[in-house]
This record gives structure tokens, C-alpha cells and sequence, in this order.
């Protein structure tokens, strides 16, 4: 099994790098990319224990665009990890974050829920290549009894819309095209079911988009027979992965959505031929 979309401890899944491979192995997925929020931190840790296991990795990252007020989430896959552009704006990515999280923190405190934020946010400011999200501060609400699970956190207080919401300013999804494949890396669109951007599709196409994630945990059969079609009609990729975080509240686990082996095959091959690989 193939399964391209999964999170660790460097941004905001539960498990570390290592612990993820031996939850992936155990699934029986052979291929498989760690595409963290806004950082590369978690990948060689996972490289290492992938061999020792034999399964291939793939470089993958989760990129935060912006796209009028709303998160456009972008999937970079094959690309140089030291590519100097990319590293210089990951960190912008992951300063950017931390801001916003702080400012969460305080609007929080003002509607009666005063979360101790400084202890993360000392470890994320002190190792800058981790990265946090929202995800860290829904399980700090958990832990301090406003709410009972993450899923709660976000539908009453962090979710867009919310009293707690803060509008993140960042990257356009074409900004986030052009820096990746300045480090020869190609693109795909996250969970497009999710995103609902699907009038903007050919636009990104026509800008550089290499993909559409038309498998996802998020993904019907349907959902993933449509936007796998679209991918078809507009001459893109496919890519495909569960999602996973390691937060039982999600209910998902690793392999609930895996990407076809002829699409594996070609993404590997457009890779190649862009001297990407």
C-alpha cells in the first residue's frame, strides 16, 4: 500500500517520526510520505527507521496557503529539502504560525479560557525547524476541561468562524506552486473534498499545479472518482493518503485512503522527467 499524506510529532500529529513507521509497517503500507505542516524536521528520522524496516519514503510536505481568508493546504512531494528559497520561507511559514497561535492563546483568555501556551511556544521559538497548529492548542483545551474532545475545540471555538478564530495571513496557493517547484519538487492540491475550491482548479492547473489528492480519509468513493476524474480531464497527477495524525478522535488510521499503484507509478515517472527525483 501506498500512503502519501501522514503527520508526526514535528508539526501536529501524535506520534514521533520513528513510532509513525511502526504504526505504518503494521498496516502493511510499503510507500510512504511524512508531509508535516510547514516543515522537513520530522523526515530524516523517518527515513532511517523506514529502512530499517524496508519501505520507501518519498520528501512530502504539507504547505499552508491562503486563498481570501481561507487555508489552502498544498502537498509538495520529490523536492530538494536544502533548496535555499524553501528553507528561508518555511521558516517565514513557521514564524508566521507561532504568531498566530500566540494571538489564539489571548483571544482565548479573554473569553474565560486561559490556556498556558508559553512552554510550547518556548520549544517551538527555540527549535525553529518544528511547526504548530491549532491541532497542539485544541488538545491544550482537552487537557484544561473546556472541552471534551479536539473535534469540540474546533466546531465551538477554533474553527473559522469561530470566537477564537484568527484569520491566518500567509502565501497565495500560486506562490506556494512557484516556490516548490523552485525546489524541483511537484504539487498537489490537499484533500480538494475538503477545500471546496473546485471553480479554481483550472486556474491552478494553468499556474503550475501538478496534482489533485483525489484519495483521502475525507474522500467517499465517489468524492475520489470525481476529482480522480477531474485530475484525468485537466492532465493531472493523482496522489492519495490517509491523513493521518494519531488522534483517536479522528478516526483515522493509516492506509484508510491509499493511492493506486499506476498512480504511484506515474507521479514517480513525471518526477523523473522533471529532474525532480
Amino acid at each position: 500500500m501506498i500512503d502519501l499524506h501522514l503527520h508526526t510529532t514535528a508539526s501536529d500529529g501524535r506520534l514521533s517520526p520513528s513510532e509513525l513507521v511502526g504504526r505504518i509497517t503494521a498496516a502493511g503500507i510499503r510507500v510512504f510520505a511524512v508531509t508535516d505542516h510547514d516543515t522537513t524536521d520530522g523526515i530524516d528520522e523517518a527515513a532511517a527507521e523506514a529502512a530499517r524496516n524496508g519501505l520507501e519514503v518519498i520528501p512530502g510536505i504539507e504547505i499552508t496557503a491562503v486563498d481570501r481568508g481561507r487555508d489552502v493546504h498544498m502537498l509538495g512531494y520529490f523536492f530538494d529539502r536544502d533548496e535555499p528559497e524553501l528553507v528561508a520561507f518555511l521558516i517565514a511559514q513557521r514564524a508566521a504560525r507561532v504568531k498566530r497561535i500566540a494571538d489564539i492563546a489571548v483571544r482565548l483568555g479573554e473569553l474565560g479560557m486561559p490556556v498556558d501556551l508559553q512552554p510550547l511556544l518556548d520549544e517551538t521559538r527555540r527549535e525553529n525547524s518544528k511547526s504548530i497548529g491549532r491541532p497542539r492548542l485544541a488538545r491544550a483545551m482537552v487537557q484544561a476541561g473546556y472541552v471534551g474532545t479536539t473535534r469540540e475545540a474546533f466546531d465551538k471555538w477554533l474553527g473559522q468562524g469561530c470566537p477564537a478564530f484568527v484569520e491566518r495571513a500567509g502565501p497565495s496557493p500560486r506562490a506556494v506552486i512557484e516556490i516548490v517547484h523552485r525546489a524541483r519538487g511537484l504539487v498537489s492540491l490537499a484533500h480538494p473534498g475538503r477545500t471546496r475550491i473546485d471553480e479554481q482548479i483550472p486556474a491552478l492547473r494553468d499556474a503550475g499545479l501538478d496534482a489533485l489528492e483525489a484519495y483521502h480519509s475525507d474522500h467517499d468513493a465517489p468524492a475520489a472518482a470525481f476529482y480522480a476524474d477531474m485530475a484525468t480531464r485537466l492532465g493531472l497527477l493523482v496522489t492519495g493518503g490517509s491523513d493521518f495524525h494519531g488522534d483517536p478522535s479522528h478516526g483515522v488510521e493509516p492506509g484508510d485512503a491509499t493511492l493506486p499503484a499506476p498512480a504511484w507509478a506515474a507521479l514517480v515517472a513525471a518526477s523523473r522527467t522533471h529532474g525532480r527525483r
